[in-house]
């Protein structure tokens, strides 16, 4: 288990006793074998994951996802019922960096050994500009899975810790992984092919709060500011940090001002009134949108994004 660069030590005790745990509770998880209808009990936090780890553990795996679909794990709140479903489980999966803040209570509370996989284990945080940064102890950026060349770690993360916990399933987790893995490697050239349409001037994004660093670090994009100037959506902007970025956008003539689902539009609308910049909602950051949306799977949600994306700034 590595620590990621830019944090310090004691936000990570958590993910070294996931580690622990991690290997305790391989020697306790129920194995599934060929047909066996009680396959093995997988909880991911995001709804992004819980589709990741279907992909990865196939039908060897039952899976489902903590947060409901639209939650933003950055200020969730868990209830007793959360608590009973992460000790009734076998393995958990999460993202890590920073992203789920209340793990460390709900594993608390669960109690128990159980199998913890923390999916961007291994990956670097981007630095977060400064004057971004947000919550205090808080300075690095958890959103790896916006770039879907970084989630070939997550998918090798789940795969290695599946394997760990059933054994006998080792060989389809890979096979699995591997099929999975040129979806993303598609995704990449798909999303790649379609953020080069947009004009050279105009591959600026202004957001609700600091998420699409990553794909924008991966897709030539430059993220000229943000309402919220931090990683995390709990935080507030004040009356100065709004001035700056409208003078960001002047200056830029950034065209848009994109939110995420869910996300409340008053402080977009302001910016709009004083910066004469297009509001576009509905972008799915933190969790993929319905199926009838063409979202409603990670690959979904990262096509419709770009989709959307790219329509605003050409």
């Amino acid at each position: 288990m590595h620590e990621l660069s830019g944090r310090p030590a004691a936000r990570w005790a958590w993910a070294l006793a996931a580690f622990v745990l991690l290997l305790a509770g391989c020697a306790h998880a129920r194995a599934p074998g060929p047909g066996d209808a009680g396959r093995l009990d997988v909880l991911a936090v995001e709804v992004f994951l819980a589709d990741i780890a279907s992909n990865v553990g196939g039908d060897r795996i039952r899976v489902a996802a903590l947060l409901p679909e639209g939650a933003d794990p950055h200020g969730y709140e868990p209830t007793p019922s959360d608590v009973r479903r992460v000790a009734d489980c076998q393995v958990l999966i999460v993202n890590g960096g920073g992203l789920e803040g209340f793990l460390e209570r709900l594993l608390a509370g669960a109690g128990g050994q159980k199998a913890v996989i923390v999916a961007s284990d291994g990956l670097q945080s981007r630095t977060v500009e400064q004057g971004h940064e947000g919550d205090p102890g808080h300075t690095g950026d958890p959103h790896f899975w916006l770039d879907p060349n970084l989630v070939l770690t997550y998918v090798e993360n789940i795969r290695a810790g599946l394997s760990a916990v059933d054994p006998d399933g080792s060989a389809d987790y890979a096979v699995n992984a591997q099929a999975y893995g040129a979806e993303l490697t598609a995704l990449d050239a798909w999303i790649r092919d379609r953020v080069q349409t947009i004009p050279e001037a105009r591959r600026l994004l202004v957001t609700n709060h600091e998420s699409l660093g990553y794909y924008a670090d991966r897709y030539g994009l430059r993220v000229v500011g943000t309402i919220i100037p931090s990683v995390s959506s709990g935080a507030s902007p004040s009356a100065q940090q709004m001035v700056e970025l409208v003078e960001k956008i002047r200056a830029t003539g950034a065209p848009a001002v994109f939110l995420e689902s869910g996300s409340n539009p008053r402080l977009a609308d302001q910016l709009s009134s004083e910066a004469g910049i297009l509001v576009v909602p509905g972008l799915y950051t933190h969790s993929p949108g319905s199926a009838g949306a063409g979202a409603g799977s990670y690959i979904g949600m990262m096509r419709a994004n770009t989709l959307t994306i790219v329509e605003a700034l050409q």
